[in-house]
């Protein structure tokens, strides 16, 4: 195999090594990477505990949106019933919709990501284990909170998808649409955290050896799913933005009298929010084939076909959002091209339910109680693929649209590709955790109740849609046909219930976390690098990977692994640390120091979740102070990201040297800003999009722009800004102090660019409450403004390094992070100017 990096592969011959460890080597471990105590459960970072607490909180989001969905139920259960008022039934299905898709859905899949993908990749952790904290909290404070709305009569009641204008401040003058615009967004924000994570941690930190080729499946299908979000979600950030600067502001960007366009947000939702289903299914069908594998004692059928299959997955479902707008009255063609691409997404999604049929029917089936609900996931989601294929023809569409024949295709697709494989998940993994595995008896009867509730709840639902039912409503009149379905479909969700019940009184008879070792084991015998014995550090050595499965195809490894026969065996630094591998071929490439537990991430998470909730209720002065404390808590806990080492090279294993510290796209720390300026460049190209939808649709109301010529002191400004942040890092080798001259000589040129774009297009007319045109063009020079604002945050947070002495050459990662960033906020300054007037001219 050629080298990726310039590494012999020939030095894995020497792993296993022979010789005898060090004593108090594995002690030294146990201390570095100790179990909290007391309040330290809330500083602590290790994947271990932030997967387990991020896990128990989605489902506990579950269990919430759950109960308020039987209480729907109970209110539809025959007709004219007065169990919940209009009012609270309106705001009891919009948390309901809301939480199981943002709170539920997405974190759950995230967290078992978070839980798993170390100890699959045989990293010590992710790269970024304070990020995940973070992530971990600014989701619990911020969804507890959003969730709390509803016992004060202050729950958002216009739907999930929050369509304007009844969302509007005309139609809903209250503060409850603003806890879901501000918390949801927020919320996302978490998500993202989260995702970086995930694609630095399955590029950059699994085990040496374990070539893209050979990376478990469940790693695959979080890597797409992972970049998914990053392309996915800044379209509702920026949505919910745009929104709550109309309802604050009275800035129209969805006001159709004053040049905005409603349909303007249901692209934006929807370019969110059809994929988003995808990204759900995706980390539960990688769970599925690697649960199969196992259930039925044999390779999974198909592997790299399934990684192509996710992999169109991710692209054709970004094809698919105007799905859900057939109604509105798009063109034939743009109708024509989304109905194909909304039955073409289903052919890969079909080609993953066949490799786990084939890899059944080959190997030797177990009804265990994962393969009970692998089987039941497979039935269930193959028939709500069946009806999305019907939804996706335009004619039929129109007949069903907005019936409770979509609810039930929803809620088909949902459970069947997502909850039921994460119940197998739960079945199969918990003996990593727990020291006692869940009952095999008590599954059965929770599979029993859960798969036939589900069909009873759902399946009538087909037929009140085809009769004419429309979804949403809290009542109905007698005689139209609707009493059977909706009574069997409550005696279902009940029965259901019942079977989640029944689950909970398993975990609390069974379940007795033990993430530092001492659980129940590899209880299904599976064949991936998560059984191997572990402790707080996950496995004592970091092996070598020659195979897919390779627990089973080398039997001694576990025991290999165990007595440090493999890399990384201890502590080479005295830290926290893990090894960074190559993208491709998973080559050693450099040690990565990683930060212990902390406070601050905490902090951070809890300032920023009063921020968003002083601003819903529109206490500004709080806002302002919890912003500052949030920014200072952030800066606080990145101050011991990139400390000195003293050692520059340290032997990992068998006498193989590499470096504590690398610079550039070597190092992790650079891809990290590579992706968050990917999700910046999203939210502005989206910004972007709805200004040239708006031009298209609402001409009538288009100013012209400032000329093209007036525009050159700003373009040179922006180019100025540019090249002053790209010639800091040559300059280090000088002197510390230039990088940061040039820094704030770079955000000050591309302020003042901005400064001189928005005094042009004031001067030609444009304001922000008098038009869509002028609201797009405002919130595009404050996005600008927030990345100038970030810029100059940067400058200061070097400049204050500087002082201390922790940036010199060749420690430059903070020097190529903020050029990165500073290039970037020049290039987005200089594309808006040019756009803006050139969309405006057209």
């Amino acid at each position: 195999m050629r080298s990726e990096t310039g590494f012999d592969p020939a030095l894995y011959d020497r792993f296993p090594t022979k010789e005898p460890r060090p004593e108090g080597e594995e002690e030294e471990l146990r201390r570095i990477w100790c179990k909290p105590k007391g309040w330290e459960y809330l500083t602590v970072v290790n994947n271990n505990y932030v997967g387990i607490y991020y896990l128990g909180t989605a489902f506990l989001f579950f269990l919430m949106a759950g109960v308020l969905a039987l209480l729907m139920r109970a209110q539809l259960a025959a007709p004219m019933l007065e169990i919940l008022p209009q009012a609270t039934y309106n705001q009891v299905f919009t948390m309901h919709g809301t939480v199981m898709m943002f709170l539920f859905a997405v974190p759950a899949v995230e967290a078992a990501g978070v839980l798993l993908l170390p100890q699959m990749l045989a990293a010590r952790d992710l790269p970024f284990p304070r990020l995940s904290a973070y992530a971990f909290w600014a989701y619990a404070v911020g969804g507890l909170c959003f969730f709390a709305s509803i016992f004060v009569g202050l729950a958002p009641d216009g739907g999930w998808f929050m369509y304007p204008p009844l969302t509007s401040k005309a139609y809903s003058p209250g503060i409850n649409t603003d806890f879901w615009l501000l918390g949801i967004g927020f919320i996302e924000i978490s998500a993202i955290a989260g995702a970086i994570e995930i694609i630095v941690g399955v590029l950059r930190t699994r085990a040496p050896g374990m070539s893209l080729d050979k990376m478990p499946i469940f790693a695959w299908a979080m890597l797409v799913f992972a970049v998914m979000i990053v392309i996915a979600f800044p379209s509702i950030i920026l949505g919910t933005l745009l929104l709550e600067i109309e309802r604050a502001f009275n800035w129209p960007f969805f006001d159709a009298a004053r040049g905005g366009d409603p349909l303007l947000w249901q692209h934006l939702f929807w370019f969110f929010g059809h994929p988003e289903v995808y990204i759900i299914f995706l980390p539960a069908a990688g769970m599925m084939s690697m649960i199969v594998a196992t259930v039925a004692k044999t390779e999974l059928v198909g592997y790299r076909l399934i990684v192509l299959a996710m992999l169109a997955t991710g692209f054709i479902s970004f094809g698919v959002w105007a799905h859900h707008m057939f109604t509105t009255g798009m063109p034939p063609m743009t109708t024509g091209f989304f109905s194909a691409a909304s039955m073409a997404v289903s052919l890969p999604a079909g080609l993953q339910v066949f490799s786990w049929i084939a890899t059944l029917a080959i190997g030797q089936r177990s009804f265990n109680a994962p393969g009970l609900f692998v089987v039941g996931s497979i039935v269930i989601f193959v028939t709500g693929g069946l009806t999305g294929v019907m939804v996706a023809m335009v004619p039929f569409d129109w007949q069903a649209h907005d019936s409770y024949f979509i609810v039930a295709h929803l809620h088909y697709v949902l459970i069947g590709g997502m909850v039921f494989p994460l119940f197998a998940a739960f079945y199969y993994w918990m003996p990593m955790v727990s020291r006692r595995a869940l009952s095999e008896r008590l599954a059965k009867w929770v599979f029993a109740l859960m798969f036939a509730g589900m069909n009873i709840a759902f399946l009538p639902m087909h037929l009140a849609g085809l009769q004419g039912m429309p979804r949403r409503v809290y009542t109905y009149l007698p005689g139209q046909g609707f009493e059977l379905p909706n009574l069997v479909s409550t005696i279902g969700a009940f029965m259901l219930g019942l079977g989640v019940l029944l689950f909970l009184i398993d975990l609390a008879r069974n379940f007795r976390l033990a993430p530092g070792g001492g659980n129940a084991g590899n209880v299904y015998d599976g064949a991936t690098l998560e059984w191997l014995p572990s402790e707080l550090y996950s496995a004592r050595s970091i092996p070598v990977v020659r195979s897919r499965e390779p627990l089973r195809d080398d039997p001694r490894l576990a025991g290999d692994v165990a007595k440090g026969r493999h890399f990384l065996p201890g502590s080479a630094t005295g830290h926290r640390e893990t090894i960074v591998t190559s993208p491709l071929l998973a080559e050693p490439q450099y040690l990565q120091i990683m930060p212990g537990p902390s406070a601050w991430p905490f902090a951070a998470a809890v300032f920023t979740a009063g921020f968003f909730l002083a601003l819903t209720v529109q206490a500004y002065s709080f806002a302002w102070v919890s912003a500052i404390l949030a920014v200072v808590s952030i800066l606080r806990w990145l101050w011991e990201t990139d400390r000195p080492v003293r050692d520059e090279e340290v032997d990992i294993g068998a006498g193989i040297m590499v470096p504590t510290y690398v610079t550039g796209p070597a190092s992790h720390g650079w891809w990290t800003m590579v992706i968050l300026l990917v999700v910046m460049a999203m939210i502005f190209i989206m910004a972007l999009f709805s200004l040239a939808f708006l031009a298209s649709n609402q001409p009538a109301f288009w100013a012209p722009p400032p000329s093209m010529a007036a525009g050159l002191p700003i373009y040179f400004l922006y180019g100025a800004a540019f090249l002053a942040a790209l010639a800091a890092r040559p300059l280090l080798k000088r002197d510390a102090r230039w990088p940061v001259g040039l820094f704030f000589a770079s955000a000050f040129a591309a302020g003042s660019a901005l400064w001189l774009d928005w005094t042009g297009w004031s001067a030609a007319g444009l304001a922000p409450q008098a038009s869509g045109q002028g609201a797009v063009i405002a919130a595009l020079q404050a996005l600008q403004a927030f990345a100038v604002g970030t810029g100059l945050l940067m400058a200061a947070y070097c400049a204050a390094r500087v002082a201390r002495g922790l940036m010199t050459q060749p420690r430059s990662n903070t020097v190529d992070l903020a050029m990165l960033f500073l290039c970037y906020t020049a290039a987005q300054g200089l594309t808006g100017a040019l756009f803006g007037r050139a969309i405006g001219m057209t």
